[in-house]
């Protein structure tokens, strides 16, 4: 599948946007809404006018109709069509260009079969289809003429959480193994990175920062970037200690954590503040990643509240609803206990020791 270069994107909304997909990638858009992202997909499809260039593998195609593009495109709510049934609307784009029946038919159910709707073929849209089973159907006749690019704009946004979260795990496994080069809408950022081979922010039509998700975390560029991955706490790691099913045991100034561990050495430690569970008692459970500490400065903004805690020579900020604040009764000077879920922790590695230790160890079983 082609590379998508876009160079120098300007229109009503872009500003001057310049980025890469590599072949078989999927990049992640992220951003807030009215940011842009949409209005890029609908760039790269040929569907809103713009100034700049569009290329795939390094061929210009500013002036190619939409469909000759050949670009698959999944829309937020899936634009089924009412009157066709699962079946049809996933042949639809194989009827326009003009297919046989017969490679029509080997190809729709080949799509029914991957997808797993084959028993949904002769449902209507609107009559006894799940929103996942809707998504897959609109997911099926995107890929169906065997697109160049895939096009997808936040296509769980109206899911439940549970179907959300399989649906992206499928179609992750499904993209890696067409192999069609992808770019995705969203704006959460946890999405994101599951979805993402690499990541491109963009903020109010500008594009502030490309790379994966452990870049942009641990590096964000700017304080735009920073706010959309939530402000991260990131610690320097003094020293790690490793335990079992990968996890180790990290000391940062006067605060010990479990974080996740593959062997290769810790350098930085990082969490988000919405990630940080706040309370005025002592919660129960397992002690592990439980921290207390004096409450240093409360921030209001609302309907977020941003609150400093002192722990060991380090402070975490903790963001929380304000509504669920009010809640807790805490106030500045306060004693507060905070939970830290291993889950939610991301860890920075140094590749190049990581590297080193690679090689010594090879070396060592050589001997």
């Amino acid at each position: 599948m082609p590379s998508v270069e876009l160079r120098n994107i300007n229109n009503y909304i872009c500003r001057d946007i310049t980025l890469t997909a590599q072949h078989g990638e999927l990049l992640a858009l992220m951003g807030p809404t009215g940011a842009g992202k949409t209005t890029l997909l609908n760039v790269i499809a040929g569907l809103v006018p713009y100034e700049g260039m569009v290329l795939f593998d390094g061929v210009p195609v500013d002036k190619l109709s939409p469909r000759k593009r050949r670009v698959g495109y999944l829309f937020q709510n899936f634009c089924l069509f009412p009157h066709m049934n699962v079946y049809e609307n996933v042949a639809f784009g194989l009827q326009v260009q003009g297919l046989k029946k017969a490679d029509i038919e080997l190809r729709v159910r080949e799509l029914l079969r991957l997808f797993r709707i084959e028993h949904l073929s002769e449902r209507y849209p609107n009559k006894g289809l799940s929103g996942g089973e809707k998504q897959r159907v609109a997911l099926a006749r995107a890929v169906a003429p065997w697109p160049k690019v895939l096009l997808l704009d936040e296509p769980f946004n109206s899911l439940d959480l549970r179907t959300a979260k399989y649906l992206r795990m499928e179609l992750r496994k499904l993209q890696s193994s067409l192999k069609i080069t992808t770019l995705y809408v969203t704006h959460n950022q946890r999405e994101a990175s599951e979805m993402g081979d690499r990541i491109a922010v963009i903020h109010e039509g500008s594009l502030e920062q490309t790379g994966t998700h452990s870049e942009l975390f641990f590096g964000p560029k700017n304080q735009n970037v920073s706010n959309l991955l939530g402000s991260p706490n990131i610690f320097t790691c003094k020293r790690s200690f490793p335990l079992t099913s990968g996890l180790a045991k990290v000391e940062l100034k006067g605060v010990s954590l479990v974080v996740p561990y593959d062997g290769r050495p810790i350098e930085k430690v990082a969490i988000s503040p919405w990630s940080i569970y706040i309370s005025q008692k002592k919660p129960p459970g397992p002690q592990i990643n439980r921290l207390r500490g004096p409450i240093l400065e409360i921030d209001y903004h609302s309907p977020v509240v941003k609150v400093r805690v002192g722990c060991g020579d380090e402070s975490m900020v903790v963001e929380a609803q304000e509504e669920l604040w009010d809640e807790t009764g805490l106030q500045e000077g306060d004693e507060a206990f905070l939970i830290l879920p291993p889950r939610w922790i991301k860890v920075k590695c140094n590749e190049i020791q990581g590297a080193i230790l690679c090689q010594k160890n090879t070396n060592l079983q050589r001997l």
